[in-house]
């Protein structure tokens, strides 16, 4: 299982565009449906710090999701619209959920 946890802070003005962007690459995780992962993005209470928190079975699976067209589009908007706050990217380890995961 391979779990990893992405935030950044946006500023005002690109706040609602990665909303839109989010949106657009979640609908087209949920079409992968055989694929074993979980993909969930939050917003923090400053109202402009995002987190993403992704599960994946395996490396195979993870470099799948990476690789879907709208989520690089994601990617690429947010880190060209000047970023308060950089993304940090931090791998975790899962201890228990009381979601089945696998």
């Amino acid at each position: 299982m391979i779990s990893v946890e992405v935030s950044y802070t946006v500023k005002p003005a690109f706040l609602e565009q990665n909303k839109r962007n989010i949106s657009l690459f979640l609908a087209d995780f949920r079409q992968l449906t055989h694929l074993n992962f979980l993909y969930q993005v939050y917003l923090k209470d400053d109202g402009l710090t995002f987190m993403h928190l992704s599960m994946y079975e395996n490396e195979e699976i993870q470099q799948q999701i990476l690789h879907v067209p709208s989520f690089l589009q994601f990617q690429q908007e947010r880190d060209e619209s000047n970023l308060d706050n950089a993304a940090q990217v931090k791998q975790l380890t899962l201890i228990g959920s009381s979601l089945r995961l696998i």
